[in-house]
């Protein structure tokens, strides 16, 4: 019987040992760290994958990172030089193999590796996986390992001061280790955030970060396995089995192939192939008629496939391996329109207009991120009706998990490579060095569905166009010098990370960057490529009414900060530090050096008013939030087909910190989530009020049309209905269809603005498809009345009825420290009208109605009216 593994990883038929225990660590001995920090110079217990802070916090030798602000307490890890070490246990079978192989999955960073006091390995790629043959080095019984990791500031520091210039980059240390304007991020291979950014800590990990493995083979060894797509229609999918192989002897070798169809139907074939000695490369064409296309979520169904390969010699099977992938098309479609040039992904010939959030690392410490947390949150993004993620670049290539789930959820993946701002060096052996790591990384993920486009870095080049320091570097370098800059970045992502994707995955689109227009023009152009919008919140600090002004082609970046959760916050500080410029609270925010929680009480003061008090702050700061990535959400969904995707600053948090992100790090949606699932909605009437006029667009991704109805109601706040207008309208598949354009005159009709709202309502057959309620004045300029709320929880504590006498805008329901996860918060009820919502916790039900607590913007504020 024919069986078929879930993995991606590909066992060969060979004995592998896992070097995960045993391990220990400790400060390198004779450092200055040694000295000072005693406790730590001696062996302790590690966890290999890992990292040294988390090794150090599990033995009692630092305080947690992410509490108060212990942060700064911990700077002197990522400082120091450790060692690690281990013993291998080997046995005669192993050693009597053709070949043993050590292999380290992930080395961060600069690590020097011997095995019985012979070095075997200087690494210096946090990214980049290492084989090294150690047959000749081993003996029978115990066998020591030893891993020697140096600080990447300390190693690259030195060599950077005595330079003519530091290339321009991009946060400067808060703790004085490096000096300002001298970052040695920009000349290493490692994840950038770790050196701090405006929504994360500093922490400068170390560490043997993934698996390291013993591999033993005879006779060839199957290194990758890869189902290449060339061809795929609805009729046909003509595909090659893609297989590299080491091999010990010329001869041939039988290659049979089975695979099994997302219906349950297998199939197989078998090739005979002659292989030479060393490396082969085998491509085995095959064909599968009217395929079963993986389909992004809300266009299909995600289907996957699954293959499976044997290499065989004599009747014996000498390697295995299997993939699981989905078969399908994708285009990065850019055509010259009357809006400039398109950016727009195209998949299996459907045009999908993207609708998603920016994706961060979810821990300073990748190895804290488990496969429940991965799921946890691409499962929240689908249940806001997301289609698209991206993956930003100042981070790290993601575990094979993350893009599995994504496969299986039909979530498409925006992929960068690392690259994160900052200018990188222009030195041959450093383009070499990243052209490994994206082969690498490109063959590991290229059989991942999700992933419909790579992107060569996040804001290099509008950094080295726009950005202060920049121009201040090509000022103060001249030109020559600033040229070789410019050319040796052109170099690495025009040519080198694309002729990478070409060679790879020429399946997949490649981008140089993000923003780009792909060097057609500037970079962060309204009319060609993606953009990045920032003038709201940064730069200018804008109102969130500014970004109705914007219409680019693509925006792949815009965002609004706000608080997390008051019981993430109550989790890492104390009651004293719960006061807007707290110095532990400032710690928490990174924007401007902790001056965003400034610059975010005066984004709330000036739609809100003057909060009431903290907590009130922290729930205004979610709506503020809230209300403005909508009012750009919709604007850009009812600009279709000019715009073709919607990717907001940012999904998810590295820490419990106040970001840009709609989840905070504990997981808990913020009102920006809940939004999200609304104006992400596959249906959606978008009413957009601007300069006394509204204009009413339904949007739609449903692949075919429809007739529905309009219904456009002026009610007051008490629910009196003051006039109501039903109109017959065509909703038009895959498109935003402009159906009103109203004046403030001809929805009020003489009614007091500030008492007033409009209700539209899109209909089909009296079934409501979507609401949206509009005001005609910022919040804190209407007259909202006590809505009335009540709230009944059920006996078994799974339903909640919220229900208000008067207009409730913004309800916003909470249980304290509670764990629960609502069907619906941050929503707004009108007159008279009840809700119930599904309440999904382990808590106990009494417990919950104990804790239970609803609010609305009535009352969220300190009332300033004479």
């Amino acid at each position: 019987m024919l069986l078929f593994a879930a993995s991606l990883t590909l066992p060969a038929m060979a004995a592998t040992q896992t070097v995960d225990h045993g391990w220990q660590f400790r400060l390198v001995p004779g450092s200055t760290a040694a000295v000072e920090h005693p406790g730590a110079s001696i062996w302790h217990p590690a966890q290999v994958p890992g990292a040294v802070q988390t090794d150090l916090l599990a033995a009692g030798l630092i305080p947690a990172p992410y509490y108060r602000d212990n942060e700064a307490k911990v700077q002197w890890v990522g400082l120091a030089d450790w060692q690690y070490r281990t013993t291998l246990q080997v046995d005669a079978a192993t050693l009597q193999q053709g070949h043993v192989d050590l292999v380290f999955d992930g080395l961060d960073t600069f690590a020097d590796v011997s095995l019985n006091g012979h070095p075997i390995l200087s690494a210096d790629n946090m990214f980049r996986r290492w084989r090294v043959p150690v047959k000749k080095l081993l003996h029978a019984g115990a066998n020591t390992l030893t891993v020697t990791l140096h600080s990447p500031i300390k190693r690259l520091q030195p060599w950077l001061l005595k330079q003519a210039y530091a290339l321009p980059g991009e946060f400067d240390s808060a703790f004085g280790d490096e000096p300002v304007g001298k970052q040695t991020a920009n000349y290493v291979r490692k994840a950038a955030y770790q050196y701090g950014w405006d929504w994360g800590p500093r922490i400068v990990t170390e560490g043997i970060w993934h698996d390291v493995r013993l591999q033993g083979w005879d006779s060839l060894r199957l290194a990758d396995f890869h189902m290449a797509q060339p061809h795929v229609t609805a009729d046909v999918a003509e595909l090659q089995a893609q297989l590299d192989i080491d091999s010990d002897s010329a001869g041939p070798v039988q290659v049979t192939l089975h695979w099994r169809a997302p219906d349950g139907s297998t199939q197989s074939l078998q090739h005979e192939v002659v292989l030479k000695v060393g490396d082969n490369h085998v491509a085995l064409p095959l064909r599968i008629d009217h395929p079963q296309r993986w389909w992004p979520v809300g266009y299909g169904a995600p289907n996957l496939y699954d293959f499976h390969v044997d290499i065989a010699r004599g009747g014996k099977t000498l390697a295995s391996a299997d993939r699981e992938t989905g078969l399908r098309s994708v285009e990065l479609r850019r055509q010259k329109d009357q809006w400039g040039k398109s950016f727009e992904f195209v998949v299996n010939g459907v045009p999908i207009f993207a609708k998603g959030a920016n994706v961060i690392p979810q821990d300073m410490f990748p190895n804290r991120v488990t496969p429940a947390r991965i799921d946890a949150m691409l499962q929240s993004a689908r249940d806001a009706n997301m289609n698209m993620l991206r993956v930003w670049g100042g981070g790290y290539y993601f575990d094979d998990a993350f893009y599995a789930e994504a496969d299986k959820l039909g979530l498409m993946i925006w992929q960068d490579f690392m690259f994160g701002g900052a200018i990188p060096p222009y030195d041959e052996a450093f383009r070499d060095n990243t052209r490994i790591e994206a082969i690498q990384q490109v063959d590991r993920l290229r059989d991942h569905p999700s992933i419909v486009v790579w992107v060569g870095n996040n804001e290099v080049e509008t950094a080295w166009e726009s950005w202060g320091t920049s121009l201040d570097f090509k000022k103060a370098q001249g030109k020559a010098e600033s040229q070789r800059v410019e050319q040796g970045m052109r170099e690495l992502f025009d040519h080198t990370l694309r002729d990478v994707v070409a060679s790879q995955s020429p399946d997949v689109p490649y981008w140089p960057s993000t923003p780009s227009s792909d060097y057609d023009t500037k970079a962060n152009v309204l009319d060609n490529g993606d953009y990045h919008y920032w003038n709201v919140w940064s730069g200018d600090a804008l109102p969130a009414t500014a970004y109705l002004g914007v219409t680019p082609r693509f925006q792949s970046e815009y965002g609004l900060q706000s608080f997390p959760a008051l019981a993430t916050l109550r989790s890492v500080l104390k009651p004293a530090d719960l006061s807007l410029d707290s110095p532990v609270l400032r710690a928490h925010q990174k924007f401007d050096k902790g001056k965003g929680n400034q610059r975010l009480l005066m984004y709330v003061e000036r739609e809100y008013g003057k909060p009431k008090n903290f907590a009130a702050l922290v729930y205004l700061s979610q709506v503020m939030q809230a209300e403005g990535i909508e009012l750009a959400a919709e604007h850009l969904r009812a600009s279709r087909p000019q715009t073709m995707g919607s990717l907001y600053w940012q999904l998810n948090d590295v820490w419990p910190g106040i970001t840009w992100a709609s989840i905070d790090y504990d997981g808990r949606w913020k009102a920006l989530q809940y939004h999200a699932k609304r104006f992400y909605a596959p249906l959606r009437v978008v009413p957009i009020r601007q300069n006394g006029r509204t204009q009413v667009s339904l949007v739609s991704d449903r692949t075919t049309p429809f007739d529905a109805q309009l219904r456009t109601r002026v009610l007051d706040m008490h629910g009196k209905l003051l006039q109501q207008h039903v109109q017959d309208v065509h909703v038009a598949a895959l498109a935003s269809t402009r159906v009103a354009d109203l004046a403030d005159a001809q929805l009020l009709h003489g009614a007091d603005s500030h008492r007033s709202m409009a209700v539209f309502d899109l209909l089909d057959h009296g079934k409501l498809l979507s609401r949206h309620v509009l005001y005609f004045d910022v919040a804190k300029a209407l007259d909202l009345p006590d809505p009335g709320l009540h709230a009944t929880l059920s006996s078994d504590g799974h339903q909640l009825t919220v229900s208000a006498r008067n207009l409730a805008r913004e309800v916003w329901v909470d249980f304290g420290k509670l764990d629960a996860r609502l069907s619906d918060n941050a929503f707004t009820l009108l007159p008279g009208q009840k809700v119930t919502l599904q309440v999904h916790s382990d808590a106990d039900p009494a417990a919950l109605r104990h804790a239970l607590h609803v609010r609305s913007l009535a009352g969220a504020t300190v009332d300033t009216r004479p």
